[in-house]
């Protein structure tokens, strides 16, 4: 994987101005999904400790890994309305609020 990702960066630092629409896409793509992964298992993890230590059988990590899942989508909802306004608003040069 990170080869890959290696390879991918390597390709486009030849040619930014070629593969910019590509390269845009991707951190967006990227930035979404790591903002649901990142919410998920931090509350997984934190259900899964107090679970531990309060001896409830897996009870809090079932309601925090949901509540991480909810909090993830509301989160990447949000960064999603925020970029869509940004490339939407008026007077924007590239589209992407980068005057």
């Amino acid at each position: 994987m990170v080869f890959l990702s290696i390879v991918i960066a390597t390709a486009m630092v030849l040619d930014y101005r070629k593969h910019r629409p590509w390269a845009e896409s991707l951190s967006i793509v990227l930035q979404i999904g790591l903002t649901m992964i990142g919410c998920i298992v931090c509350c997984f993890f934190a259900g899964r400790y107090l679970d531990r230590w309060l001896g409830s059988g897996g009870v809090l990590t079932i309601l925090l890994t949901l509540f991480g899942i909810v909090g993830g989508a509301v989160v990447s909802y949000r960064q999603i309305m925020e970029i869509l306004a940004t490339e939407s608003s008026p007077g924007s040069g590239d589209g992407h609020g980068n005057d």
